[in-house]
């Protein structure tokens, strides 16, 4: 008969000290990095953390707060970069090169997500308007649904005579600022007001892109601009837009055809500003313009942590290479790969300390 050999103390001891000495080295190798900001990217940002967390290398904590207030977490160094549906004002951007030791804050557009005209009229579900109409709308120059400039872009729609009521951000947005631009460039002549992530115009106002979703669902005749995850994930009608060359109905091919127009304020620079004002005037066929392109601000250089920008630079290029899948389905476009190699060279310059200044 064999003998069954105990474990000495000494032998329990030394396995022990082996499993804490291995669970402390892969929680060292664990990186950590916190954004908030832009609502317009949270479901994009959850299904990055997903896909990191896969991984195991890295880990994201996005919280979606609003562009605003991501700003102000960025500028305080609360967190290691912002969410935001606009680039920084020249101030924030004097700000944001004292948070980042005297380097600049690049942009990395690395989620486009379109912005649907979402609206609940029962039994109404093929709906098209023009930027001007959509201007009017939320000025309450047009005031029913049976309006006659209504009417006469949808022949054979048999339109209620209901009280049309605009559903507006109340919280700062970027989303509102890139939609009173698009109006702006897009409808010269009927949007006057400017823009600004404070909305401009009339209506009810609702605080984040799940609360004006939620407060269209509730209310017939309501209708709101929304990032077209919100307005699919709450089943609300989303507009055809005319843009000058024909109805364009909202798809995940539109919105991506709108991508071939993309420009960058600095060619040649790694911060990677969106030309917003040529794209919102762009009236190519097919393509659906009224797209957001939010940015992921960051230090180019000059973090606390050395690691941190090492580790966002982990996430962002497997963002890259294998987020781009099942983004479709939230509401947003696959990035085309002409533009990931762009973002990539702003990706692979950022740098632990000084030389962001490129």
């Amino acid at each position: 008969m064999k003998l069954k050999r105990t474990p000495t103390i000494a032998a329990i001891s030394t396995i022990a000290a082996v499993a804490l000495a291995t669970s402390a080295c892969s929680s060292d190798e664990t990186k950590n990095i916190t954004g908030e900001g832009s609502t317009a990217q949270q479901k994009a940002m959850q299904h990055f953390s997903d896909l990191l967390a896969e991984g195991g290398d890295v880990t994201l904590d996005y919280t979606g707060s609003g562009s605003g207030d991501g700003i102000k977490k960025f500028l305080n160094a609360d967190v290691d970069f912002a969410g935001s549906d606009s680039p920084l004002k020249p101030e924030e951007a004097a700000k944001a090169k004292t948070r980042c030791a005297g380097n600049d804050a690049w942009h990395l557009p690395l989620v486009v997500g379109p912005v649907a005209i979402a609206y609940n009229l029962p039994g109404i579900d093929n709906l098209t308007l023009t930027p001007t109409v959509v201007a009017d709308i939320f000025t309450k120059k047009i005031t029913t649904w049976n309006d006659p400039k209504i009417v006469a872009l949808n022949p054979g729609v048999d339109l209620p005579a209901l009280a049309i009521e605009p559903v507006h951000r109340s919280d700062s947005s970027g989303t509102t600022d890139n939609f009173q631009k698009f109006l702006s460039k897009s409808a010269p002549a009927a949007w006057t007001l400017g823009a600004g992530k404070t909305f401009l115009g009339q209506g009810s106002g609702a605080a984040k892109s799940t609360g004006v979703a939620q407060a269209v669902q509730q209310a017939k005749g309501t209708v709101t601009y929304v990032e077209w995850g919100f307005a699919t994930q709450y089943k609300l009608g989303v507009a055809k837009l005319n843009f000058g060359s024909g109805p364009v109905a909202l798809t995940a091919e539109s919105a991506g055809k709108a991508l071939d127009a993309i420009t960058f304020k600095t060619p040649g620079s790694k911060d990677l500003v969106v030309d917003s004002d040529a794209l919102f005037a762009s009236k190519a066929p097919g393509a659906y313009p009224l797209v957001l392109t939010p940015y992921s601000i960051v230090c180019s250089a000059g973090y606390e942590n050395s690691d941190t920008s090492a580790a966002l630079k982990d996430a962002f290029t497997k963002i890259l290479n294998d987020g781009q899948a099942g983004l479709a389905e939230l509401g947003y476009v696959p990035l085309p790969a002409g533009y990931k190699s762009t973002l990539q060279g702003t990706i692979d310059a950022l740098t632990g300390n000084g030389g962001g200044n490129a």
